[in-house]
């Protein structure tokens, strides 16, 4: 690429000419990125996409193909698009967008026509997944702040099935903060296959001219003796749950201000006694859930504001109230210190400090130095809304927070989000009050202020926030910090943190061609792996990805990006605590309880299937099945028939060559489907199915439950395995369950004969082909096996069809009793019992709620409050 006439702007065909602007450092990366798979290291704010964007302008001139560009967030997304489509001097509409509000089959269609296409690794996972694109054509593909690249981030599947299926593959990957250590960063350029590190910092000349310094000053706020009174309320508890954790010996500290570093160890140890099935250990990590909850709320009273706690405190109320709550959020609740501190919250008619403080240093920035524009960063959303509430009645504010609806709060949609960045930047509103959401690599407008709310004890983030600023012009960042709060502690972790990176930045730019030496090329690792499964026979790996399971998964409209998934909402304590008890479940029989049910483990007679579930599975659904499937089998060239088949042939094996199996998109949280779709000679295609998570061929379909899904199933917290089954028996003519994992009779409180019992009736009652795997590599080998059984070996065609019945009156009526103020299905049973109809349910008087068994004070209180309430 050569300069123009006027050397200031870079010419090339595909480009706009005149706009973008010749730096010579962006030349000189362009150039590398554009010889071999590239990780590019450069400040935020220094033209990384630009970067990205003189490689993607090469490769579409040189090589031709499809351009893909993934970076991890929606409004990312859009930003970049606008970007390209300003850039490029091809037609907007051949670079299109890819995010979870699309259709899947309208992105199956726009991929065969886009020649650049600017996506959200989830959607673009879940695609090939589901077989609906190739990489195959794709000449270039960027990963965006490619440090999110580990564990089981979207980003590590795609670059492995790029290298695989890509013809002529590219990759360039683009960070501001790669990774705390060259370990991390090596783990990054291996799991990307990227052979080449380029890395320019501040200090190097040809960028020295582009950046300014950010000063960074650190304020110190001193906390009301009103919000110190709430705090140690709620340290008190603490001290007391930690002193029964000391007793189990799983710590030495009492102290309240214990860290998440000692809180893990704890929970480690806690897991080592609950495998060693002991009581104690149970006990504990409830006891350890409680100590997360009130940590989380020290912290909000302490660094963010009294409204955050007290939403907080509402939520927990609300946990506490609902169907199967947790024994730490009820004791959680009813301990008298916390019920204190909820009413000193409650009172408390002042503002946290850091918000009289956030409102003067606005005015200084905004009224006496003539500035334009500030951005207030803060953890919380709940304080994002406070703030923004507050500084509107002196500022023009707006906030900027994720699309994830969490904790009941309020998000904002894409086209929200967009317009909010549209305004800022053209100067409608002076402050942007915003959450994670907006620091990772959003190119918002140049501001005179970025206001951190509290410290950010990680460098990557704290490192992207201040790149908001000094980008033509000196900036100003300011850190409020709570005196004698945690806010001390991740002040200094940051200044660790930070001098960490700094140091790791500048001697990753010394050691580069150590770690280039380390890296294999990703074409003769290929090559490697190719030679490794041959001598394998089959082409198959039975061993898993190393880091799975990091990131819950959705399907395809429910994206799961950082920012709207944790980025800006609470922080959420898990709780390993398991009740084990669910709710007892109408046996019909008449006999006496047994010994073990009455030491509260479920029985012997607890789990059979209804009358009414056998005989729908005995009904004249199968008898249908099994003679269209006769048929099928007798077809020519073992092809089904299409006319007999009500509901059509989805998906139909393509040859000898190639298996087929359909996965319900529901299924992606496990990587059983990644895992297929990886294997040669196996095509995948995701459905959203009525019945069962697998389909193998025109006969056989699966229902996979894990160990813990098919207990939960008999304890009646999920929909009766039974009913389950049944719908699945009934439209295919060999159907099979597959129980997941171990510990099948001790995961549990039920009693061992019942489990039989219940794989008992499966078996014979449903004609259910029970089948038990060790794990989900496991269950891949397993269904890869029957499917090929089926399509190879017996020429069977792949259908999908079958429907789930339809629930009865009475059990339609008892759903929506149910979902009042999540009291359950045998609450809502004895209410309609005792009332007669939904509407009498509805109308009943508290008193005359608390007549029903079942039904206490706070039920009663809780559904006249749900029934009664205006709708706001």
């Amino acid at each position: 690429m050569a300069a123009t006439d006027e050397p200031g702007y870079v010419d090339h065909p595909l480009l706009t000419p005149d706009f973008i602007e010749r730096r010579l450092y962006q030349v000189q990366l362009a150039s590398t990125a554009r010889d071999g798979h590239t990780l590019v290291c450069l400040p935020t704010g220094l033209g990384k996409t630009t970067v990205s964007l003189l490689v993607t302008a090469h490769r579409l001139h040189e090589v031709g193909g499809t351009v893909l560009f993934l970076a991890p967030t929606k409004p990312l997304v859009q930003q970049h698009a606008e970007f390209y489509r300003e850039a490029l001097s091809i037609p907007d509409e051949e670079i299109v967008v890819f995010t979870g509000e699309i259709r899947p089959e309208d992105r199956a269609d726009a991929w065969g026509d886009a020649r650049i296409v600017i996506a959200t690794p989830q959607v673009v996972e879940n695609d090939l997944v589901g077989s609906r694109i190739s990489l195959a054509d794709v000449t270039h593909l960027t990963f965006d702040e490619c440090h999110r690249a580990s564990g089981d981030y979207a980003y590590v599947y795609i670059a492995e099935r790029y290298h695989a299926d890509a013809t002529d593959p590219l990759v360039t990957g683009m960070s501001a903060s790669p990774g705390g250590d060259k370990e991390a960063i090596l783990n990054v350029c291996q799991n990307l296959g990227i052979a080449e590190v380029e890395v320019m910092t501040e200090d190097d000349a040809d960028v020295d001219e582009y950046t300014h310094d950010t000063s960074v000053e650190w304020e110190r706020i001193q906390l009301p003796d009103e919000i110190l009174r709430i705090r140690d309320a709620l340290n008190e508890v603490i001290k007391d749950r930690l002193q029964k954790l000391k007793s189990l010996g799983v710590t030495n500290t009492t102290q309240p201000d214990v860290s998440q570093k000692q809180l893990n160890r704890m929970r480690g140890k806690l897991q080592e006694l609950m495998n060693a099935d002991k009581s104690e250990g149970y006990k504990g990590m409830s006891t350890h859930a409680e100590v997360m909850k009130l940590r989380r709320a020290v912290e909000l009273v302490e660094t963010q504001s009294v409204e955050s706690v007290r939403r907080y405190f509402e939520r927990q109320r609300n946990a506490a109230r609902s169907s199967g709550a947790s024994k730490a959020s009820q004791r959680l609740v009813s301990e008298p210190k916390v019920r204190e501190a909820m009413r000193l919250a409650e009172s408390f008619d002042g503002t946290h400090p850091k918000f009289s403080r956030a409102r003067i240093l606005l005015a200084q920035t905004l009224g006496i130095e003539e500035g334009e524009r500030v951005i207030v960063f803060t953890e919380s959303r709940d304080t994002a809304e406070a703030l923004t509430e507050f500084l509107s009645a002196s500022f023009d504010v707006r906030r900027f927070v994720g699309q994830g609806d969490k904790e009941s709060s309020e998000g904002m949609t894409q086209k929200e989000q967009q317009e909010t960045l549209d305004d800022f930047r053209n100067g409608e509103f002076e402050v942007l009050v915003s959450t994670s959401v907006a620091e990772e690599g959003l190119d918002v407008p140049e501001v005179d202020l970025v206001l951190f709310f509290e410290p950010v004890p990680t460098a990557i983030r704290s490192i992207q926030r201040k790149g908001r600023t000094g980008r033509q012009a000196e900036g100003r960042v300011v850190v409020l910090l709570a005196e004698d709060t945690r806010d001390e502690a991740y002040f200094w972790i940051s200044r660790r943190r930070e001098k960490e990176m700094e140091s790791e930045l500048r001697e990753l730019k010394s050691v580069v061609g150590d770690i280039e030496s380390e890296l294999n090329p990703p074409q003769e690792a290929l090559e490697a792996y190719e030679e490794a499964t041959r001598g394998n026979g089959d082409g198959r790996s039975g061993e898993s990805e190393d880091g799975r399971g990091g990131e819950e998964r959705s399907s395809d409209g429910d994206e799961r990006s950082g920012d709207e998934q944790s980025g800006d909402g609470e922080e959420r304590s898990s709780e390993d605590e398991r009740s084990g008890d669910g709710e007892e479940r109408d046996s019909g029989t008449t006999e006496p309880e047994t010994a073990a049910q009455a030491d509260g483990q479920a029985g012997l007679t607890d789990f059979g299937p209804t009358d009414e579930e056998i005989e729908r599975a005995e009904g004249d659904g199968r008898e249908a099945v099994e003679g269209s499937t006769e048929e099928s089998a007798d077809a020519d060239d073992g092809e089904a028939d299409d006319g007999d088949d009500a509901d059509g042939i989805v998906a139909t094996a393509e040859g000898d060559e190639e298996t087929e199996i359909v996965v319900d998109q529901r299924e992606l949280d496990a990587a059983i489907a990644k895992d297929l779709s990886k294997r040669e000679g196996v095509r995948t295609r995701l459905e959203t199915l009525a019945v069962g998570d697998y389909v193998l061929s025109d006969r056989v379909a699966v229902e996979r439950k894990s160990v813990a899904d098919f207990l939960d199933t008999l304890l009646g917290e999920e929909r009766s395995i039974f009913e389950q089954i049944g719908d699945l028996s009934r439209a295919y003519a060999r159907p099979v369950l597959i129980v997941e994992g171990d510990g099948l009779y001790e995961e549990r409180n039920v009693h061992p004969g019942a489990i039989r019992g219940a794989l008992a009736s499966l078996a014979v009652d449903f004609d259910v082909s029970v089948l038990q795997t060790r794990d989900e590599d496991d269950t891949a080998e397993l269904l890869l096996t029957i499917a090929e059984r089926e399509q190879t070996e017996r020429d069977r065609t792949v259908s999908v069809h079958g429907e789930k019945s339809a629930k009865t009156l009475a059990e339609q009526q008892e759903y929506v009793v149910s979902s009042i103020a999540d009291i359950g299905p045998v609450t809502a049973q004895s209410l309609l019992q005792e009332f007669g109809t939904v509407e009498q349910v509805m109308t009943a008087r508290k008193d005359d709620l608390r007549e029903v068994g079942g039904i206490g004070e706070v039920t009663a209180e809780r559904i006249r409050e749900v029934v009664g309430s205006d709708y706001e």
